[in-house]
């Protein structure tokens, strides 16, 4: 078993980056969900709810973060990496309040145009606040923008197997994994308890619950039914959908394509 692709994810609910390596930090890779779209009353701003952030590109460049919209590329920004500390919001994401760093006006302006309604984009640094949820943590873990989770792991056979139920096949960016595992049999991955990737240890926390997401195109912004609805026919569990593990990093360190995956423990 081996690490297929690895993903990042640097505002939550934009389109995501695949890189041949990442360092793994206990809130989750470098730049994943370190940023994040909010309305005028903090709340966080849902792919869920307004499918066209699908849209949205994101790319690491020299200067920051550049956001380009797929379907009409002269329409972008960046966001520079040198974020400013000056004002400080509370925003909500999900159950969770927390502090984090209003960047720049321009970007606001940017993003309100794209959305068309008033928003703007926030920073949780490194030092910042967001605990894992204590039921599963280890260490008192922090979590970034991420809905609970720093990591998702899927096993590309798993896909592979949901494929051979739908009509038309689904990409893995449907359900915007961190890390996609090739050579393990479909849904091994729900018998795992811990593993090893490169030299970076991972306690696997729980199945992921599904949502609509993953029944919006991420090239085109528009939603449907699938893959949820098949999904919910062989993979419900307590009235939930699940597709992937969640994982917590037990240590810090680099994580390549093609590393290996071991599995150090399975679930009783």
């Amino acid at each position: 078993m081996f690490v297929q692709d690895l993903y990042i994810y640097p505002i939550k609910s934009l389109g995501g980056i695949k890189t041949k390596s990442s360092l793994a930090l206990q809130r989750g890779f470098e730049f994943d969900r370190r940023l994040m779209l909010v309305d005028e009353k903090g709340r966080f701003i849902t792919q869920r709810v307004y499918h066209q952030l699908a849209l949205l590109q994101t790319e690491i460049a020299e200067a920051g973060i550049l956001i380009t919209h797929k379907q009409h590329p002269e329409l972008n920004t960046i966001v520079p990496f040198n974020h400013t500390r000056e004002e400080t919001i509370t925003v909500s994401i999900w159950d969770d309040t927390v502090e984090a760093f209003h960047l720049n006006e321009e970007l606001d302006e940017w993003f309100s145009a794209f959305l068309q309604f008033p928003c703007r984009l926030v920073y949780l640094p490194e030092d910042g606040t967001r605990a894992v949820d204590t039921r599963y943590a280890e260490n008192g873990e922090q979590v970034s923008f991420a809905d609970a989770f720093p990591y998702l792991l899927i096993g590309q056979a798993s896909l592979d197997d949901l494929n051979t139920r739908l009509t038309e096949a689904v990409p893995m960016d449907r359900f915007r994994p961190s890390i996609v595992v090739a050579g393990s049999p479909a849904f091994d991955e729900d018998t795992w308890k811990e593993i090893k990737i490169g030299e970076v240890r991972f306690k696997v926390a729980k199945p992921c619950a599904r949502c609509v997401l993953t029944t919006v195109n991420q090239e085109t912004g528009i939603k449907g039914k699938e893959p949820l609805l098949t999904l919910s026919r062989y993979r419900t569990a307590n009235n939930k959908v699940l597709f992937g593990q969640n994982l917590i990093a037990l240590n810090e360190g680099i994580i390549k394509e093609g590393d290996q995956l071991e599995v150090l423990a399975y679930k009783d």
